[in-house]
């Protein structure tokens, strides 16, 4: 199952407006993005654009890019028009749903997400990482994935997605990661439903899937990608990578 990685861009932000096109290491973030994408090694890579001039600067590095609608409400709703514009025969029996301002991902990851589609009844995969930090166990900023999972068991099933910190009592939480694989028919389903109570009270998208009965199951991994929200985010990222990146 070779999948279709889309990864969804605009150029509105609140905390760092344009960050699609912010510098890090030599190249625009969304075209680093887009090599992480392309380390993987596991599909064909498009970015979907809000605007021409991340389009413009995705295909001036090589890539391929396809410009949407800007007024998309979210993410998915922006892959799911680009998966349309690309592959509308549906050869693609997958698609990957990958963030445009996680710079510094380590390929594996995407393999990791992508992988676990294959092995599984999920209708979406997602990854999760055990939390460490003290701190992000009550931060609301951190998504928790409620997870059921066997004890020594590499992956399991989304039971819950929150901001609170759950599940209580003794054993770990885990930090959801933010990247998606979705069969096709799974995401053409998913766009389509209205928001549900849960995601709307909780402000989480994935909500939605689980409130409509879909499956979803986590990998648990090791590490949790630098996510570029603020200004203080690009300047790790721009540590991160180096300028000879």
């Amino acid at each position: 199952m070779e999948p279709l990685i889309v990864i969804p861009a605009r150029m509105a932000s609140t905390r760092l407006p344009g960050k699609p096109l912010a510098m890090i290491a030599g190249a625009p973030m969304i075209v680093q993005v887009w090599r992480r994408a392309c380390e993987a090694e596991v599909g064909r890579v498009v970015v979907a654009a809000a605007e021409a001039e991340i389009a413009d600067a995705v295909e001036a590095a090589g890539g391929e890019a396809v410009l949407t609608r800007p007024d998309h409400p979210s993410g998915s709703d922006r892959v799911w028009e680009a998966v349309k514009t690309v592959d509308p025969a549906g050869k693609a029996p997958a698609v990957v749903n990958l963030q445009g301002d996680l710079p510094t991902l380590e390929p594996q990851l995407i393999r990791d997400c992508a992988g676990l589609l294959t092995q599984g009844a999920a209708d979406i995969t997602t990854l999760a990482a055990v939390i460490t930090d003290e701190e992000e166990r009550v931060n609301p900023n951190v998504t928790k994935a409620v997870i059921s999972l066997p004890e020594g068991a590499a992956h399991g099933r989304a039971l819950y997605f929150t901001r609170t910190a759950a599940p209580s009592g003794e054993g770990p939480l885990y930090h959801h990661i933010g990247i998606y694989a979705f069969r096709r028919e799974a995401l053409e389903r998913f766009v389509a439903l209205p928001p549900s109570p849960l995601e709307t009270r909780e402000k989480l998208e994935q909500l939605r899937a689980l409130e409509a009965g879909m499956r979803i199951d986590v990998a648990v991994v090791d590490t949790v990608p630098l996510g570029v929200d603020t200004p203080e985010d690009l300047t790790r990222a721009r540590a991160v990578l180096g300028e000879g990146s």
